[in-house]
């Protein structure tokens, strides 16, 4: 009997120009390259592959919108994220709306949230007699053909429509749905530690108050396998929050690397030049994204161990997330005496965020947002984590 042939692999377009949202461009590229899409990210910039989108954040493109191979691919689904001014700048990206419109001629499934529904998406008609959402402050710009709801996400014909960075997952999830089933989101959902209400909860034990002069200067780790998602997401909420954030490098090919699901992103500056820097401005927190490639990498430099070494005996904070935890901060006695998050998951609702004095965990990919945000709570207080979770739509 002959093997059965394996269903072709669905190809994704994910666009992102200057300006675009980097939550809302990294998580659907995250979650669907998890779900086993080819997922091309494709530049909307003329002839740049290089994109800087939103808080300084650098994405390497994986082709152009405007080239020959990419236009004329086919794709099972093109996914439009937002941002200010992102949206407005795919909006009017004649060469990406001449094939969102082919594509959408051909009953093929299209994508986009927050400010990108009625910036791109409707701005070219193709919303005209549909449901959809956006970010609340953009919803007034829909055309009086799209019917607006008020809903996190909204899958009306072949449209899928969402809010904003905190509804990046569910989103995403929903999009993995269209294109798979409901049992594969949820697969991923769960193993992931999703969980869909806004919000979060610090579990905290030995509450001392976090100190940092002025602005606080923050270091963020990075090495080739480092989970993008929880990077993306903690670089954008922290400079959100105003915090100087320096993006560095564990590899000593330079300052490119590749993340986990293959998302090409530019660090800042190597570890090494932030060592460097440390000695002249030491930094008022070191936080590490996880992905086990990247930890057991970062685990292995000499430099970042020193530095958290340092950062523990001052009484500093520090913190990381998902393999990150047990890759770097257990192995190195960072996390001696002190109660840390399970990455495992276990009960989606407890202890997702756990913070024991100076030091703050949490579980998997899933819980990014939530741990960045306690992470400005503690560094610049209540008021500015609350202005911060407002703007992501996670209040």
């Amino acid at each position: 009997m002959a093997a059965q042939a394996s269903p072709p692999t669905k190809k994704v377009l994910v666009p992102i120009v200057a300006g675009t949202e980097p939550v809302e461009a990294a998580v659907p590229i995250d979650v669907l390259r998890r779900a086993g899409a080819d997922v091309t990210v494709a530049s909307a910039d003329d002839g740049e592959l290089v994109v800087e989108v939103m808080y300084g954040v650098r994405i390497v493109a994986d082709a152009l919108v405007a080239g020959g191979d990419c236009a004329a691919a086919h794709f099972d689904l093109i996914v439009l994220p937002g941002g200010v001014p992102g949206a407005a700048n795919l909006g009017g990206c004649a060469a990406l709306e001449a094939m969102v419109r082919r594509h959408a001629a051909t009953g093929g499934l299209y994508a986009a949230i927050c400010a990108a529904p009625p910036l791109a998406l409707a701005s070219w008609g193709m919303l005209n007699g549909l449901k959809a959402t956006a970010h609340p402050l953009f919803v007034d710009k829909f055309p009086p053909e799209v019917a607006a709801v008020d809903a996190s996400v909204v899958v009306d014909a072949s449209a899928v429509t969402s809010r904003g960075p905190a509804t990046s997952t569910e989103f995403a999830l929903a999009l993995v749905e269209q294109l798979y089933s409901k049992n594969k989101a949820e697969q991923i959902a769960k193993e992931m530690l999703v969980r869909y209400d806004a919000g979060y909860t610090i579990d905290e034990v030995n509450s001392v108050q976090w100190k940092c002069n002025g602005t606080p200067k923050v270091l963020v780790p990075v090495a080739n396998g480092t989970e993008e998602m929880e990077l993306i997401t903690i670089i954008d909420v922290l400079r959100r929050a105003d915090a100087d954030v320096v993006v560095a490098s564990a590899e000593n090919a330079g300052v490119e690397i590749v993340a986990r699901h293959g998302m090409r992103i530019v660090a800042d500056t190597t570890l090494d030049e932030a060592a460097a820097d440390d000695q002249t401005s030491s930094f008022d927190l070191i936080i590490l994204p996880g992905g086990t490639p990247g930890a057991k990498t970062m685990s292995s430099n000499e430099k970042l161990v020193t530095l958290l070494n340092k950062q523990a005996a001052a009484s500093k904070p520090y913190g990381a997330i998902g393999a990150a935890t047990a890759h770097v901060l257990e192995p190195h006695g960072l996390l001696e005496g002190k109660k840390a998050a399970d990455q495992d998951g276990g009960d989606e609702c407890e202890s997702r965020v756990v913070v024991d004095g100076n030091v703050i965990t949490s579980g998997g990919t899933g819980t990014a947002m939530e741990f960045a945000v306690a992470a400005v709570e503690k560094l610049l207080g209540r008021d500015v984590a609350q202005r911060v979770a407002e703007g992501l739509l996670f209040a």
